[in-house]
């Protein structure tokens, strides 16, 4: 299902506690490093996925996807849009439930895939601004 409305979006980051981050970086500045930090500080498993790191925010990072030897509930993707498809098909193929591209991410093949198997899909937005507005930024 493609999700839009601010209370499935509430209802996918209520119900999420796994997120694996497709191109997190370890470099401060960057917006993946700013999210995951921001997500990791209230509560959230942060999964580190990166080819380029071995651990980011303390946390182990993994090369790809099908590395992480544990459930993940949510695939949050900071790559850019030519690169989604295979990122898609492999949050099916590790039965994320939710494929999260953050602002500027969009490939329509890749959203269509991933609603098409059953994966929550949120398109084009950041995952921090939505939980701040939505839960303010204490939670």
């Amino acid at each position: 299902m493609i999700i839009s409305e601010s209370e499935d979006i509430a209802r996918v980051l209520t119900e999420t506690r796994v997120i694996a981050v497709v191109g997190l970086s370890a470099r401060p500045e960057r917006p993946s490093y700013r999210v995951a930090q921001f997500m990791l500080a209230r509560g959230y498993r942060i999964v580190p996925v990166n080819p380029q790191y071995a651990e980011v925010l303390g946390q182990t990072c993994y090369p790809q996807l099908s590395a992480i030897p544990f459930a993940v509930d949510m695939v949050d993707v900071f790559r850019q849009s030519e690169h989604v498809l295979p990122v898609a098909e492999a949050a099916i193929a590790i039965g994320a439930k939710c494929l999260w591209l953050q602002l500027g991410v969009i490939h329509p093949a890749a959203i269509a895939l991933a609603d098409a198997a059953g994966l929550n899909v949120v398109v084009d937005r950041c995952m921090k601004v939505e939980y701040a507005r939505l839960f303010g930024l204490a939670r």
